[in-house]
């Protein structure tokens, strides 16, 4: 069995690490992986069989037409042309599609060829740019436009940014007819959230099936840091931890600013991410730290934290949560998305969104009450149940083996 999966990352962010996952997994079961990727990334001669999609320049073009047009998804033509040609020479008995939006790939001439060539398709969907015209979340501002029609776009200055125009409309339609016409086109939701919100969309009509992220239990697990305490210069206080590749205010950055007002000295909050666009002076109790890339350094965070805070306001199922559980730190999240679909099984509390009386009076009763919060071998054992990525992505290889054999 071949597989092609194509996604704007490789190996980086949460999406390159999910496909570098299953390709690894494939490779275990005796099949063939292949990744391509978008091309303002370098070449990654690490990993075996990667193919980059266009090249720096076309990212930046596809970049300026979205930025004037909000045409995002239609640049990379000549890139996309070339990458096709390599699909042929491939032969892939699956394509399995992530994140077509990034600025690298053109989705017309994509669809049209997979609709010309009958390949069967698996799309894991982490967001909801493929079924908008415009925005890859809408909870934020309360939109619904996009189970009609989307039109005059709440969201065109968000990513992807149009500063001049808003094609929300036409991209809606377009993305309609070309995400419909293949035949053999199977959805995969990383949350009964997102799948709900599927069944409202106009791919209603199509196969879907819920595959949930998993993690690598073997990097994120309770790890021991003898200097995280001089550090952070967290003596006698109580730390609470909030994770953001991004942080702006839909992640929930403001929310930590209140909350840091609002608690004593005793609190230290630390935020771990790129805060480089929010321009404002933190509390004392607030500590901001560059994005964390190695994974065992975020794990020695994440194990040293008291609690994990996610106070975003829209997520699809964030693998922050399971990377704290993982690591055996108790969840508090806002009730959003499908984060709330992975402390089920009691890894954490639920917030209403922007209710922070609710919220301070919640972290300041557990914390009280170290009770009250699970063990490290109770958040474990629910990681190892839920969260493990060489369980949960097993199933894609049972998904290809059921759609190659028709049934």
């Amino acid at each position: 069995m071949r597989v092609l999966q194509i996604n704007t990352t490789l190996n980086t962010s949460s999406t390159g690490n999910i496909a570098q996952q299953i390709s690894n997994i494939l490779i275990s079961d005796g099949s063939e992986g292949y990744l391509a990727y978008g091309g303002r990334y370098p070449r990654n001669n690490n990993y075996q069989n990667t193919i980059r999609i266009g090249n720096k320049f076309d990212f930046v073009f596809h970049a300026i037409i979205t930025r004037l047009f909000d045409q995002h998804g239609f640049g990379s033509k000549r890139a996309t042309k070339t990458f096709v040609k390599k699909i042929d020479k491939i032969k892939p008995d699956i394509i399995h599609l992530h994140n077509l939006h990034g600025y690298y790939i053109n989705i017309e001439i994509l669809f049209n060829y997979l609709t010309s060539k009958k390949i069967p398709v698996v799309w894991t969907m982490h967001d909801c740019w493929a079924f908008t015209g415009h925005c890859d979340h809408f909870d934020y501002v309360g939109c619904s436009k996009w189970q009609v029609a989307c039109h005059t776009c709440p969201q065109k200055k968000l990513y992807p940014a149009s500063k001049l125009f808003d094609n929300s409309k036409a991209n809606f339609v377009k993305k309609r007819l070309l995400f419909n016409s293949p035949t053999n086109l199977t959805i995969v939701p990383v949350s009964n959230w997102l799948e709900s919100k599927l069944e409202l969309s106009f791919f209603r009509n199509f196969s879907i099936e819920v595959i949930k992220n998993g993690i690598d239990l073997n990097d994120f697990k309770k790890t021991a840091d003898k200097n995280f305490e001089k550090r952070f210069n967290t003596q006698g206080k109580t730390v609470l931890l909030g994770v953001a590749s991004i942080w702006s205010k839909k992640k929930g950055f403001y929310e930590f600013i209140k909350l840091g007002k609002l608690l004593k000295k005793s609190f230290l909050i630390i935020l771990v991410g790129d805060c480089s666009k929010i321009k404002i002076d933190l509390p004392e109790n607030i500590i901001s730290i560059e994005k964390v890339t190695d994974k065992v350094e975020m794990a020695k965070i994440y194990s040293q934290s008291d609690l994990f805070l996610n106070l975003s306001f829209e997520d699809t199922y964030p693998t922050t949560n399971l990377e704290s559980i993982a690591c055996g730190t108790s969840v508090i999240t806002y009730k959003t998305g499908g984060s709330p679909e992975s402390i089920e099984d009691g890894a954490g509390y639920l917030i209403k969104k922007g209710d922070t009386e609710a919220l301070v009076e919640k972290i300041l009763e557990i914390t009280s009450q170290p009770s009250l919060m699970k063990s490290y071998e109770d958040l474990r054992l629910i990681a190892t149940e839920k969260f493990n990525k060489d369980i949960n992505f097993k199933s894609y290889i049972k998904l290809y083996k059921k759609i190659l054999s028709g049934f």
